[in-house]
């Protein structure tokens, strides 16, 4: 379910209400592992390193700390959306500064090819110390809602019973819906029911 057009809105929606049933794409370990491949937030061979080394349990209860995290932010955006963020909200960021407080990120020159010439390229990366580092790259998503995204322009989907979120990126700040294919559809099937009831 990536159709916020912001990673950090996208980990928000790893729980939803795609039609009827909630589902939590990141309910354990082998799921939180899942979701960070599909976002492309951690290289393949850093997952199968972190999952072959983790401890029984350890990939489990670091998911368990994702949704704590996630339910954390969907109640700091919930608060703040629709208007411009201001900076008296930096203290209610505290657990999203502790946790970037926490990486060991660095930078390092690679090989990088480049319009068919051999060069160099700077690389920014971090040591994968843990299962708990998984967590960084899902703060660093975050954070750049909280810096990147006009806050005036974090929507909710209208459909009835959808809890996705996303950033209108429209020119005219005009999306109402997660996606035109299923919340606008249904919205459009309902107004068309109605019409043909009213008529007749």
């Amino acid at each position: 379910m990536f159709i916020a057009d912001s990673l950090g809105l996208d980990f928000i929606n790893s729980i939803a209400t795609p039609v009827d049933t909630p589902v939590d794409w990141i309910a354990d370990g082998d799921g939180l592992v899942r979701w960070l491949a599909q976002a492309k937030l951690v290289q393949s061979d850093v997952l199968d390193e972190l999952k072959a080394r983790a401890a029984p349990g350890e990939l489990d209860r670091v998911a368990g700390q994702a949704r704590d995290l996630r339910e954390w932010f969907r109640g700091f955006v919930r608060k703040h959306m629709g208007r411009p963020l201001t900076p008296r909200a930096l203290k209610e960021m505290e657990p999203l500064n502790r946790l970037l407080e926490s990486d060991q990120a660095f930078s390092r020159i690679v090989p990088d090819r480049h319009d068919d010439h051999d060069g160099f390229a700077l690389e920014r990366t971090r040591r994968w110390r843990s299962a708990e580092t998984l967590l960084l790259p899902i703060g660093e998503a975050m954070a750049k809602v909280v810096c990147e995204e006009s806050f005036s322009d974090i929507k909710a989907c209208e459909g009835p019973a959808c809890t996705l979120m996303f950033a209108d990126h429209t020119r005219a700040r005009a999306r109402r819906w997660c996606s035109m294919a299923v919340c606008g559809n249904r919205a459009k099937q309902a107004a068309h029911r109605s019409r043909i009831k009213d008529r007749g």
